[in-house]
């Protein structure tokens, strides 16, 4: 009689009631979906951390040097956002900005910047050419595989530059990826779940902080 009752109360339940409810399995669904989310940023920044970690212990055993990469604290983290430069500057955070990218696809902005970065370096004429064409051939030439989205006169120019290749060939077309990427996704990284989550204190440190 009782579970009867019970039943009857349960299915005449007040339209506030059914609110409620429907509010709490939307709650725990959204918190699902973010440990999810976050779980999936970790899976992709330790893929680009373990890539980025090999390639740079192999040049580091040829000088007889070990370089490592730790996960930053929460005021690191925060750095990331007083300037663009401070996340690129991180190894940690530009690989978390670059797993960032890769979700939304346009990794291509990044690798086309860090592409120039390495580009400036070289002191060989011979294979500043040689890089110069690849980074044309990667980034800037029509259907390139890693194509990036600048107007047709920066290509025009950087087409001409390949006749007499300088240090400066790409300056402008870094610029302005560097301006894309500073004014739209870095800001969509700093409201990321994965980056809140990292500039989180853990229970812990916050107990030994106090």
């Amino acid at each position: 009689m009782q579970s009867a009752m019970f039943l009857a109360l349960q299915h005449n339940c007040s339209p506030m009631e059914k609110s409620t409810a429907h509010c709490q399995s939307r709650e725990e669904k959204k918190g699902k979906m973010k440990k999810t989310l976050i779980k999936d940023w970790k899976s992709k920044l330790s893929y680009f951390l373990q890539n980025s970690s090999n390639s740079t212990s192999a040049k580091a055993n040829k000088k007889g040097q070990q370089k490592s990469c730790f996960r930053p604290s929460p005021e690191e983290a925060q750095l990331w956002s007083e300037a663009f430069d401070e996340l690129l500057a991180s190894k940690y955070g530009l690989a978390a900005f670059r797993a960032f990218l890769r979700s939304e696809f346009c990794e291509e902005n990044i690798d086309f910047w860090l592409a120039c970065e390495d580009f400036k370096k070289i002191k060989s004429p011979q294979k500043l050419t040689a890089k110069a064409k690849k980074i044309y051939n990667d980034f800037i030439e029509k259907e390139a595989p890693k194509e990036i989205n600048i107007d047709f006169q920066t290509k025009n120019a950087i087409a001409q530059n390949l006749n007499d290749v300088t240090h400066v060939c790409f300056s402008a077309a870094q610029k302005r990826v560097y301006s894309l990427m500073e004014n739209n996704a870095y800001p969509r990284f700093l409201e990321s779940e994965f980056y809140q989550e990292l500039c989180r204190k853990s229970p812990v440190r916050e107990s030994q902080a106090t």
